[in-house]
């Protein structure tokens, strides 16, 4: 069974971030893989060794990338790809990279490809689906556990804080969801043998993709931070006094009556 996961190299979140001249500085940074796609290479690798097949985890990104991958591979990943986009990796949008990702895969013998939910960087979500059209394969999203029988797959997936089942067959891409499985972390075996493991990097001109075929549709017109929350007022007084003093506020503060 072939088995592909979506990984992407993402700001980890819970560290200090900072903007300068529109744009998110690198210098300093911590990059991890999108928690998400942790999900995705977890499930990926129970399937594998469920069902046997081999686990090869792709990412569009640059040569930094390939501590990401790496980390995919000490996990328990079997191969790795690198599609190196250079400096254009922040100009791609959703469209961008699943068409390139469409155009590596679309000779490839697919039976699954995992990817995260979304990414905490973006959060749109889109690239998973838009593959999958692309490809002309089922897709299910958002899912909180997969159970594989054959060439059919049992599924459930999260909905609005609710959960549906259904049933659908290969070949197959899903996103994961938090609560499908607890990722593992790498072992020291682990780590000492993803070094060895194959991690193939192409550009996109081995794709035979020119800029126009991968041309951004969304144009990014401002990144910054949101703003810093104000501490709360505790107002003093008889409930009249208080309920006084809030209009008050709201009329001359918030300004929204």
């Amino acid at each position: 069974m072939n088995i592909y996961v979506l990984v992407k190299r993402t700001f980890d979140t819970e560290e200090k971030i900072v903007i300068s001249g529109g744009s998110i500085q690198e210098d300093g940074a911590e990059f991890i893989i999108n928690p998400y796609d942790e999900y995705a290479i977890e499930e990926a690798i129970k399937v594998r060794d469920s069902a046997g097949g081999e686990v090869t985890v792709i990412t569009i990104g640059n040569d930094e990338s390939e501590k990401q991958l790496r980390t995919a591979l000490a996990m328990g990943a079997d191969k790795a790809v690198l599609i190196n986009a250079e400096e254009d990796v922040e100009a791609l949008d959703q469209f961008s990279v699943a068409k390139i990702l469409s155009e590596y895969l679309k000779d490839k013998e697919v039976d699954l490809i995992f990817g995260g939910n979304v990414a905490i960087d973006g959060g749109s979500g889109q690239v998973g689906p838009r593959l999958a059209e692309l490809l002309g394969i089922n897709y299910v999203t958002t899912i909180t556990s997969f159970e594989l029988s054959g060439t059919d797959v049992k599924i459930v997936r999260d909905v609005e804080g609710d959960s549906e089942e259904l049933t659908t067959s290969l070949p197959l891409l899903v996103t994961a969801q938090q609560g499908l499985n607890e990722p593992r972390y790498p072992s020291l075996p682990g780590i000492m043998k993803a070094k060895k493991k194959p991690l193939e990097e192409l550009e996109l001109d081995d794709l035979d993709l020119d800029e126009d075929d991968v041309e951004p549709k969304i144009k990014t017109v401002e990144v910054f931070l949101t703003a810093e929350k104000q501490a709360g007022r505790v107002l003093e007084g008889e409930i009249a006094e208080q309920a006084k003093e809030l209009i008050s506020l709201l009329h001359s503060e918030a300004k929204v009556i």
